[in-house]
């Protein structure tokens, strides 16, 4: 498994952003009102995935006095982590096009606007986390993976 790169979540929230926006513009006027509270949803797992890098950091690095992580439960906390940081990007994405059509198409600072500015800082703390998280759970035993040798 290797290390998530910024090049990779960039892709992937520039993808979004192109796509969700063209579909915003078809179909804007349609949408019910956007509801604050569903860009917070991505802060509280951004939340999670901190707690769990800082909780998990010593038993990772296999620090004295703590316990050492179950391979398996290790494997899947990475997991949640490279999937916190694409989810991030994504969202990020869908968020950024939603805020660039209401500011530049509407020109109305509203409900809608609000909510975009949420999701879009909550996804930025998703990327954040599951990148923190990621890097918490590196084993110190593992060589250090060089960007030079893939293409």
């Amino acid at each position: 498994m290797s290390y998530t790169r910024p090049r990779e979540l960039l892709g992937a929230a520039l993808l979004a952003a192109v796509l969700l926006y063209g579909v915003v513009q078809l179909s804007y006027g349609s949408l019910p009102p956007l509801p604050v509270a569903a860009g917070g949803v991505l802060l509280v797992v951004a939340i999670v995935d901190a707690v769990l890098a800082i909780v998990l950091r010593p038993r990772a690095k296999h620090r004295s006095g703590s316990e050492p992580l179950d391979p398996m439960m290790a494997t899947r906390i990475v997991a949640l982590a490279k999937a916190s940081s694409l989810v991030g990007a994504l969202m990020g994405g869908a968020w950024a096009s939603m805020l660039l059509y209401l500011l530049t198409e509407v020109r109305v600072f509203g409900s809608d606007t609000i909510a975009s500015i949420v999701g879009l800082v909550s996804a930025a703390a998703l990327v954040g986390g599951g990148l923190w998280l990621e890097w918490a759970m590196r084993n110190p035993d593992e060589p250090q993976e060089d960007d030079d040798d893939e293409q």
